[in-house]
């Protein structure tokens, strides 16, 4: 159940949010969505993939688990990577139109979910300062709910590009722990870094101009990420011998 209403500083002044990152916050999980405009720093941190949505559209996760509901960068003391997705900087807030307004002149506005368990009168980050204005963690939650905004604006025609230009390709992972162990990351899809490297001047320039080629490249670079994660695996696990990874 969810109980959505318009943030505001009359109505929610007092209003707290719990700010650390838990399981029962929804942060074990082993991809997250995330969006172009916050590629350059997911990429230093965790794999990019793209996956294919319900109605067939390619959209961006990174990888942060290899087991169902593991995400090996939540801790005992919350998240241990140095980039929050901005799909969970944002907790229980979200971004929409004024209901009845010309979407085209509309501010976007920031909503907040009252019965969620991160919302809170007594313990957790101010959202509002006591004489008024924005507390820091509400800006802090309207960049993240920028990133996203923004991000979705993005997505589609960079998707369009990469696929026009033929770089999006069938990735399969195969991680080796062991002997006996190995994972198998499947139905996702990268940028061949092949294909990226066969571009002649004109796509590149193409891309460079609609401001897609530094995405592909982050991609690309992202997978090198692989090893860290199998690395926080076998150090979860008291493994200290290097694995294989193909």
């Amino acid at each position: 159940m969810t109980n959505i209403v318009l943030l505001n500083n009359v109505d929610h002044h007092g209003l707290r949010v719990v700010t650390r990152h838990a399981a029962q916050f929804g942060d074990s999980v082993n991809q997250m969505l995330i969006f172009p405009t916050e590629y350059d720093e997911v990429q230093r941190e965790y794999p990019i993939l793209f996956r294919k949505d319900a109605n067939g559209e390619f959209q961006s996760v990174a990888l942060l688990g290899l087991e169902r509901d593991e995400n090996l960068f939540l801790g005992e003391h919350g998240w241990e990577g140095r980039y929050v997705p901005a799909v969970q900087q944002r907790g229980p807030f979200s971004i929409a139109l004024p209901a009845g307004d010309d979407a085209g002149r509309a501010e976007p506005m920031i909503h907040v979910d009252l019965d969620d368990p991160r919302i809170s009168d007594k313990s957790g980050e101010p959202l509002f300062l006591p004489h008024g204005g924005n507390a820091p963690q509400l800006e802090r939650v309207a960049a993240a709910l920028r990133t996203i905004y923004s991000g979705l604006e993005v997505s589609k025609p960079m998707f369009a590009a990469f696929e026009e230009a033929g770089l999006i390709e069938p990735v399969l992972l195969e991680i080796k722990l062991s002997d006996a162990e190995q994972y198998n990351v499947s139905n996702y899809y990268t940028i061949g870094e092949d294909r990226l490297a066969a571009l002649d001047a004109a796509w590149l320039d193409r891309l460079h101009r609609g401001g897609f080629l530094r995405s592909a490249f982050s991609v690309v670079s992202s997978l090198r990420n692989v090893s860290r994660l199998i690395d926080i695996k076998n150090r979860k696990r008291g493994i200290s011998a290097p694995p294989v990874a193909a």
